[in-house]
Parts: C-alpha cells; structure tokens; sequence
C-alpha cells in the first residue's frame, strides 16, 4: 500500500456547492485481480487483469478520530474508475483505481456489465475498517453516456451510448423541436441519443427509462430507479435556472422516459441493505445524487471565483470556466451548467490524452518531453483526434483528425502535439469570451496532463495566461466532496 496524506481544508465553495439487476454483485470476498490504472489511456489499450497487482491505496498517519465519519466518492471516467475517501475537513484517509474489465457480448464491448463489476470491485477496494465509518456516497460519470434501461428491472434495453458517440440521425428531430442553438442540438447530446433509439421501433418503449451513467450507479447502490441530478441531465434538455424540463421538450412522446431531477449532492436514501451487510458499510449510510465527470474535478480544484478555469487533460480536453453569465450555444458546443448562483461555461474536445496514448507509451511520453523547448513555438499544425467527428471548439461531427506532416524526429512530433492541443484551448478560451462569459484570469490543471511540466509551459506560453496544476486533480475526490454536502445538508 502507498501512504498518501492531503491536508487541505475543504472551503467555503465545497460546503456551499457540495451543493442493473438488484442483486449478483462481486463479493467482496471473491473479487477479481486487482489491476492499475491509466485514466487517459485509449478504450483500444483495454486489457484483461493479467493477475493480482497492490492497490493505490493512501492513508491517514492516523486512524479517523472517535465517532468521525467519512464520505465516499467514486470517479467513472473513459476507461476505468477511481474511489476517494475523506473526512469532513478533507483529509484522504483512502483512495483507489481500476481499470474496467474487458467483458464482451456479441463481439462488443459490454459496458453497462464492466461498470457494474468495477463498481463492487472498488466497494471491496476500501479497507474494511474504513466502510463502517461512511456516512454518505456519490458518483460522478462521463457526461451524455446514455443508458435506456427498464423502468421495473432497470436492466439495460439497449447496449450504453457513450458520451463521445454520435447520433446525427436524430439531430434534426431534436433541432426540429428545442430552441435554436440550444445545448441538445449536437449529435452526441443526450436527447440525440434518446431520439436515436426511440426512432428505432424498439417494443420496449412503455417500460423503457433514461438514465445517465452515473445514475445507474447509483441506483445499483440505493435501489429507487429514475433519478438524476441537474449536471447529467443538462445535455437531455434539463433547465437549471428553472429547475424544470422545458415545455417543448415535455409535450414529445419520449418524455416519459426522463429521471426526475436533484440538485447534485442531494441524499436520495440509505444503501441497500444486502450491500450494506456483504461490504460492512454502516446502516445509515447514505447515497447521494452525482454529477458528471468534469464537474467533479471543477470541484476538487477548488476554482472558487469567477475568471478561475480548470482544463481537465484526461483521455479528451474538458474546459470548464466560473462565469457570472450563462452562455449556451450549440454551434460550438458551448453549455453552461450550474454551480450555485453561479455557472460553470465550457464545453469537451475530442482532442487530448488518449490521442497520445495512440502514439506515445508513458516512457516514451517521459522522454521525449525531456527534449523539448516549451519556450520555443512548434511551426507544426496539428488537430490531433482519436477518431472522426469534434465537440468543442468546433461542433464538426465530420472534422478528420491532422496528424501530418510527421517530421523524422519523435521529440518535434510530440512538441507539434502538444502545443496544437494548447491552441486548441486557447481558443476555447477566447471563444467563451466572445460569447459573453467571464474573462478567464487563471488556469488549474486536472487530469493526466497536468503531470507534464513542458506541457504546462507549453499551454502558459500559449494561453498567455498563468498556468498551474490544482491541489486536487482527481475528480472522484470532488464526488466525495458531493457526498459530504448531502449528509450535511440534510
């Protein structure tokens, strides 16, 4: 086990903010291997668990003191998923990581089952004597990963859209119908998906619901389907500001597919009892809602004024600024959600880390980093993506990655990269401040990226901005920090 203490206060903003198949769970008894984690590592890199391999596991130097309690956060990113343990003023007493288990059905990949299992993996991850002292849990998850379950049974009807995938056949059914420019007119929205599959003639429609990622995680811990909270559920149609779903979007026949909705961090009930028993958590132990992926590593940076931003430089590049207006414009994938009285303006490319993963090893990515110059501006001109089709900056569903030319040596190729993704950024940025956003004035990093110090020099130099890595990284810290508002906030 690596011992890993953090003495860092939650403040003010946290505690203001912090706001299917029931059964057949792994035991926590019979797991299975255990295996590391790259959070920005490319789906293509999935493997199995080759055998057991020692958790990441920090500690406090001491026990919880008598009577104190903890608060459980758990992180589903791209490809795997992390816990993070703290106490009430924000000391890590564990965390953890797993990458999600290669589970196939009909020669794809079985999501829905490999998040279950990696769920139950990390309940059992905890140190037992920890579990008893949990008073509260919640998950966020990728944003817009989209799963049609049953509404008595809550087992998947359909294999889970993922939040990059895109559905450009109902998008001018959703365009047809929401307001011009809206957060759900882009084909990897979440009323695009919904749409997608309700055009499908599916049988299963009268028992059919929409739940987010996140949200079935969360069922699978408190039992009481059809509930969400008001980050997931922006990008289906969900007004914050009016804390309702909009009239257009409640007289379409599928409407009766949607959760109800929560502010994030709200408690919805106990554990399950049979959880409760198998993982030894206490009887009160409470689940709370969730909220999506970049959200809980916004939380964890602890950006607590306006002008603060967080560039999450993970599997993609995520942007999120604190903003006194609310900017919402589909035409470059720009959407505001919300964070107490104020809004959090940003939007997600398909650029960033699993690109390089494609490329780089992690040796490799150390190495050739040495040799650059982040002072020196790259001439090369890159877009560099996974696959075809961009979110952010540029709503272009057929944009084609721009990896070329290559030059022959590997360092200059890496630099190219690097400092195209950082213009990439850069002009994220501009663009939320030509829609009416808050001016941003500095930049905390989340995310594997934030490790690469040329990177950052790199992005300093580029964004003309100050450039610096947040004291917390791991966005299932900020869950945690969302389980702590529910039970105090009760």
């Amino acid at each position: 086990m690596l011992a890993s203490v953090h003495h860092h206060p939650i403040p003010a903003f946290a505690s203001s903010f912090l706001f299917p198949c029931s059964h057949g769970y792994p035991s926590p008894r019979r797991q299975s291997p255990p295996t590391g984690l790259h959070l920005n590592r490319a789906l293509i890199k999935l493997r199995r668990p080759r055998g057991p391999r020692p958790m990441a596991f920090g500690s406090n130097r001491g026990e919880p003191e008598v009577g104190e309690r903890l608060y459980l956060g758990l992180d589903f990113g791209t490809s795997g998923a992390r816990f993070a343990l703290i106490d009430k003023r924000g000391i890590i007493h564990a965390e953890g990581k797993r990458e999600y288990p290669l589970f196939m059905s009909e020669e794809k990949m079985d999501w829905a089952r490999s998040w279950k299992a990696t769920l139950f993996s990390l309940l059992g991850d905890i140190p037992s004597h920890l579990r008893k002292l949990i008073a509260s849990i919640s998950i966020d998850g990728t944003s817009a990963t989209t799963l049609i379950v049953d509404s008595n049974t809550g087992e998947p009807l359909w294999r889970p859209f993922l939040y990059n995938e895109s559905c450009p056949d109902a998008l001018p059914t959703v365009k047809s119908i929401a307001p011009p420019n809206h957060t759900v007119c882009s084909g990897s929205s979440t009323l695009c998906k919904l749409v997608s599959w309700w055009e499908n003639d599916d049988p299963n429609k009268k028992s059919a619901l929409l739940l987010h990622q996140a949200d079935w995680l969360l069922w699978l811990l408190h039992g009481k389907l059809g509930v969400s909270d008001y980050n997931n559920a922006l990008k289906v149609g969900y007004d914050p500001e009016l804390e309702s779903y909009p009239p257009w979007l409640l007289s379409q026949p599928y409407s009766q597919l949607l959760p109800s909705v929560r502010a994030p961090g709200t408690s919805i009930g106990h554990l399950k009892e049979d959880i409760r028993s198998d993982f030894g958590f206490p009887s009160d132990c409470a689940v709370c809602t969730g909220t999506t992926d970049s959200i809980a590593a916004f939380l964890a940076a602890r950006a607590t004024q306006p002008g603060k931003a967080v560039t999450s430089l993970g599997s993609t590049l995520a942007i999120k600024l604190l903003s006194t207006t609310r900017i919402e414009d589909a035409r470059f994938g720009v959407y505001s959600h919300r964070l107490d009285d104020k809004w959090l303006v940003g939007g997600a490319s398909n650029t960033g880390g699993a690109v390089l993963r494609q490329i780089f090893t992690d040796e490799q990515l150390e190495k050739l980093s040495e040799q650059i110059d982040p002072m020196e501006a790259s001439p090369l001109d890159y877009y560099p993506l996974q696959s075809v089709g961009e979110r952010f900056p540029v709503a272009d569903p057929n944009m084609a990655p721009r990896l070329h030319p290559r030059p022959e040596s590997e360092a200059e190729f890496l630099h190219g990269i690097l400092e195209s993704i950082a213009r990439i950024e850069a002009k994220a940025y501009n663009l939320l401040k030509e829609l009416g956003a808050t001016q941003v004035d500095e930049v905390l990093t989340a995310g594997g990226g934030a490790r690469n110090e040329k990177w950052t020099k790199i992005r300093e130099r580029v964004l003309g901005l100050p450039v610096s890595s947040a004291i917390q990284t791991e966005a299932a810290y900020g869950a945690a920090l969302l389980a702590l508002r529910g039970i105090h906030e009760k």
